[in-house]
């Protein structure tokens, strides 16, 4: 697989997941949620940190997960250079560190410019490139939607460990397109790990 190739990727999925993101939140009311199936929702929140909504604690702990996540996009981007550089790397290599890049680097997005070019979404709709931005460079929220709560409030035994006497619902992460292409390329990695760093060999 070329580097253009490659780039194609990266360019569709950033595409998507921006223009999802964007309309999300010109569209929705923070906490707004519509149901497409009993399993899928689509759901607006936003993140200010990591996965599963963990955050940094103190005042800099968001521009520090920013400017984390900008160094480590760009030794991504390095690696996907090197990998294609080299002709025996394989495609599966090659696939899984693309949908990682685009995946981190659309992250990225909403992290340094959201905080500027929208105003807040509580109670109201976001306009873009508002005059009254929420936030400031490197400290936007990034935009998640989808939710899948295939088993909902099922009620656990009281013997399951941490969890038991508790509602449990699986799966009750709430995410984006770019957090899909991440995984699906982690995931690339692990089930296609043989082919995907062991090509030309043998």
């Amino acid at each position: 697989m070329s580097l253009r190739q490659a780039y194609i990727i990266v360019f569709l999925l950033l595409l998507v997941d921006q223009v999802s993101k964007i309309y999300i939140k010109t569209n929705f009311v923070l906490g707004e949620e519509v149901t497409v199936f009993n399993w899928f929702k689509i759901h607006f929140i936003e993140n200010e940190g990591m996965a599963w909504g963990t955050k940094l604690p103190g005042e800099y702990g968001k521009l520090f997960l920013t400017l984390f996540r900008i160094f480590a996009v760009a030794g991504i981007a390095y690696w996907l250079w090197d990998t294609v550089r080299n002709h025996k790397s394989s495609n599966y290599l090659i696939v899984a560190i693309a949908l990682i890049f685009a995946g981190a680097l659309g992250n990225i997005i909403d992290s340094v410019f959201y905080g500027v070019i929208f105003n807040d979404s509580y109670q109201q709709l976001a306009v873009l490139f508002s005059d009254e931005p929420y936030g400031t460079w490197f400290h936007g929220q990034v935009v998640d939607m989808f939710y899948f709560p295939i088993i909902k409030d099922f009620p656990m035994p009281e013997w399951v460990p941490f969890i038991g006497g508790r509602p449990f619902t699986f799966f009750n992460a709430i995410f984006n397109v770019a957090d899909v292409a991440i995984s699906t390329g982690v995931g690339i990695l692990i089930v296609f790990n043989k082919k995907a760093f062991h090509k030309g060999e043998a």
